[in-house]
């Protein structure tokens, strides 16, 4: 009869090997262990279905499932340790909004504890169908030169400039290659959330985002990144026709503002600023997108169009 094998040692455990992550952070040193005394974390009877139902989560899950909305390569980038989102210092770099009952969330990341500006602010919503909607998005680059877009001359908060304007700093952003509300360059990150993004919703069972575009180059943007219309696609259609020569709205690039001036027909950022300046005689509103959990949609209403 064939020798009979040893029973493997069942209940012996091997350490766990350090992350490759955390060691790419903190060169040489060693992976802290899970501390005896934390309690484990409580099961869930089942995964949040919505941003409301996530709300209402115990503390440790809700952070859990919004830290999935954190590329890692910004934590390196940044050298944000990617289990405390502390600096080498200990400080906290990262912020989440969560209250319980609400039907948002948010969070944002800085690269300093008291930075001006966050390097990544995301906000979402609940809206009465229970979709995700992405409320607002920002990144920013804080090597960058910052542009008082934010407020105006006599400090008051400009919404983006849709409430007041602060003229000579758009004016200054404009030249300097911004886009409308950017108080700086951003971080190009948006092909990097977008993965975390769809994880987030898988985890909510959901398979779709909703986002309302706050400027033209936004819904560019968005449209580059797989989103396709459900409200205003033939607004961004005719957009893009009348600016070709001859067009009604290249036709008021006259040069009577910094952001009328006839080139600005033929770039993303050009055409926005000019929209952003009035130009459509309207404000800017009405249009909706949804990327869902598939292939991109492959939409384009501003073909060939550099940024």
């Amino acid at each position: 009869m064939p020798k009979e094998l040893p029973i493997p040692e069942t209940d012996r455990t091997e350490p766990a090997p350090p992350d490759g992550l955390a060691e790419a952070l903190s060169p040489g040193q060693p992976w802290p262990a899970p501390s005896p005394e934390k309690p484990p974390m409580p099961r869930l009877p089942h995964a949040p279905r919505s941003i409301h139902e996530l709300n209402n989560l115990p503390e440790e899950w809700k952070e859990a499932l919004c830290r999935i909305l954190i590329p890692s390569t910004l934590l390196i980038r940044y050298g944000i340790h990617p289990i405390k989102l502390t600096n080498r210092a200990g400080q906290r770099l990262v912020t989440f909004h969560y209250e319980p009952g609400s039907f948002a969330l948010g969070l944002s990341v800085r690269h300093q504890p008291d930075a001006e500006d966050p390097l990544y602010q995301l906000e979402l919503q609940e809206n009465s169908l229970g979709q995700t909607v992405v409320a607002f998005m920002s990144t920013n680059n804080p090597d960058g030169q910052r542009f008082n877009v934010d407020r105006d001359e006599e400090g008051q908060p400009t919404l983006l400039g849709t409430a007041r304007r602060h003229l000579a700093e758009e004016v200054r952003a404009l030249h300097a290659g911004l886009a409308p509300g950017q108080v700086r360059e951003g971080l190009r990150l948006l092909s990097q959330v977008m993965p975390r993004m769809e994880a987030f919703l898988i985890v909510l069972g959901q398979d779709s985002v909703i986002v309302e575009p706050l400027a033209y180059h936004n819904a560019i943007l968005f449209e580059r990144h797989g989103f396709t219309y459900t409200q205003g696609q033939r607004t961004m259609e005719w957009i893009h026709q009348a600016f070709q020569p001859g067009g009604e709205l290249a036709a008021r690039l006259d040069g009577s503002t910094p952001f009328r001036q006839p080139e600005a027909a033929h770039s993303v950022r050009g055409r926005s600023w000019a929209i952003h300046d009035g130009i459509l005689g309207r404000a800017w509103d009405g249009v909706k997108m949804l990327r869902r959990l598939a292939p991109p949609a492959g939409v384009d209403t501003a073909p060939g169009l550099p940024w």
